[in-house]
């Protein structure tokens, strides 16, 4: 028998980038890239392979996300671009009165109560119904089968899994309303080792009943009414009303140009807007060399900024109290632009009025592209696994406030800040394509590392992810991944940045970029701090 540890890479290894002409799926899971290719390779275009790819992604690393989490994307059909919103509202009993009678000054991380309405099946039938080619009952085979058949547990999901379960039973496990996340993901106790088979039989019932109904049986049928005789049970709020009256928002995406280029966001409650204020703020810069102190110590400083009035001002877009065309607006980023100097600074917000997720990116033979991102949030989300089902249901009610002056304070039927942003790129009118990296607050700020990368040091699609990240982490603080040079973190700590150095790529963000060139042919790039994959034909 071979002896080695999975987890343990002593030496660096170089990805190149990868080209294709028909068509290809970039995700963090081979499995799951495997299965859009299979639904391409069927006659299936870009959106039918998303979906396919997605809801493996459900089966394969349920470390980040699951049936019962949320979905966002952006995508280009015959050159036409298009976003959807399929995140969910809060139930119409939560309020916030309610939670801070019990006692709560922020909303819980798991149980019932951070349980919002899932959008990812409405997400798949709407994309399916709209753009796909496939029947959806087709397009969710692949995942039906990996779900009852089993898989092996990646590397990366291995570690994430290994260090939920410890965590799970310190947190939950003597609250009856959890006893279902532990019997369907530590049924013996404890996590499954890396290369072990996992199979979620349930899981795969449940797919394939979405996909028979074109997921009506999540929403109105038999699904929604275990759902809703589980949080009636155990006194959450989420009921079958909630979940009947839930549809998608196709939206349309908001942009800025940055040095030529065209880059789409989806517009609030996400917070893809502050990639774009950021990038605002550093349009008049053009360095001459992204590993130089300056380059970190402007990008950084544009970011936090950004963040600053993010944090702020979104939420559901019913509540905003600013709108992201001021946010957007380039005399205020002039404005904000001239608050960074030598020195790093406290962000605060400014008055713009005055002045554990998945990423995929698919593509097919037409030249259709999409950037799609799902998410339980936190991990395995709320801990809460409808019993009989497989349905593990996101905790991303967590992202409300319960500060009463707070637009984003928690309330009935209201969308909170979110997290999960898909990007894509244009120029001169044509798609050039997706990109994303997922992971949590990171998002923004990897897409903002990528697309510099990308624009203004000319690099290829592989090294623009494969490059050292930073990330901002609140006040002064400033993360930087192993592997940024000493003479930058340095400069930083003299410019008054506090700086950490971070030997946990996981935490630096995970993402996928396909560019489409000039001659038609893809080239993509995957991430190298996960179990990256592209399947390609």
């Amino acid at each position: 028998m071979l002896r080695f540890d999975s987890a343990i890479y002593p030496y660096p290894s170089r990805r190149n980038v990868l080209y294709a002409k028909n068509g290809m799926v970039a995700t963090g899971s081979p499995l799951a890239a495997q299965a859009g290719l299979e639904i391409l390779k069927k006659g299936g275009n870009a959106i039918d392979a998303a979906i396919a790819t997605a809801a493996a992604l459900t089966v394969v690393e349920p470390t980040s996300n699951g049936i019962g989490g949320d979905a966002f994307a952006i995508f280009s059909i015959k050159n036409k671009i298009y976003g959807l919103n399929a995140s969910g509202p809060s139930p119409k009993l939560l309020e916030a009165q309610k939670l801070w009678d019990k006692g709560l000054k922020t909303m819980p991380q798991y149980g019932l109560i951070p349980v919002n309405v899932p959008g990812i099946p409405k997400a798949w039938a709407e994309l399916s119904g709209k753009f796909g080619r496939l029947p959806l009952t087709e397009v969710l085979a692949p995942a039906v089968k990996l779900a009852r058949e089993g898989f092996p547990v990646a590397v990366n999901v291995g570690k994430l899994w290994k260090n939920a379960v410890p965590e799970f039973k310190k947190q939950l496990e003597k609250a009856e309303e959890f006893r279902y996340w532990f019997e369907t993901f530590a049924p013996d106790g404890k996590a499954p080792e890396i290369g072990d088979i996992v199979r979620f039989p349930d899981h795969g019932d449940t797919l394939e009943k979405i996909g028979e109904s074109k997921s009506d049986a999540f929403y109105k049928g038999e699904l929604a009414e275990k759902t809703d005789a589980f949080f009636r049970k155990y006194d959450g709020y989420l009921r079958k009303e909630d979940l009947e009256a839930y549809e998608v928002q196709w939206v349309e995406p908001i942009t800025t140009n940055y040095h030529g280029y065209d880059v789409y966001e989806i517009p609030p409650n996400g917070h893809g807007i502050s990639v774009l204020m950021a990038l605002n703020i550093l349009e008049p810069w053009y360095f001459e060399a992204r590993e130089t102190i300056r380059a970190y110590h402007v990008m950084i400083e544009a970011m936090k900024l950004a963040f600053a009035d993010a944090q702020r001002y979104v939420t559901d877009p019913r509540f905003m109290r600013v709108c992201p065309e001021d946010l957007l607006s380039k005399a205020y980023a002039e404005e904000r632009r001239k608050l960074i100097g030598e020195k790093a600074i406290l962000p605060e917000p400014g008055d713009p009025v005055t002045g554990g997720t998945v990423y995929l990116a698919a593509a097919d033979n037409e030249g259709n592209m999409i950037s799609y991102i799902q998410s339980n949030y936190c991990g395995f989300g709320s801990g809460i696994v409808v019993p009989g089902t497989g349905i593990s249901l996101h905790d991303r009610g967590l992202n409300f406030s319960l500060d009463p002056a707070s637009p984003n304070c928690a309330g009935p039927s209201k969308k909170p800040y979110h997290t999960i942003i898909p990007g894509f790129l244009a120029k001169d009118g044509n798609p050039v394509g997706p990109f994303g990296v997922m992971g949590g607050f990171m998002q923004p700020q990897g897409h903002v590392q990528v697309l510099t990368n990308t624009i203004d040091f000319l690099m290829n699609p592989q090294a623009a992810l494969d490059a050292p990240r930073w990330q901002w982490i609140g006040q002064k603080t400033v993360e930087l991944e192993h592997g940024v040079g000493e003479h930058i973190a340095y400069g930083l700590a003299a410019a008054g940045h506090d700086v950490k150095v971070v030997h946990d790529s996981l935490a630096m963000g995970r993402g996928e970029i396909i560019w489409k060139m000039e001659n038609g042919v893809y080239a993509a790039g995957a991430e190298p701090r996960t179990d990256g994959h592209i399947a390609l034909y």
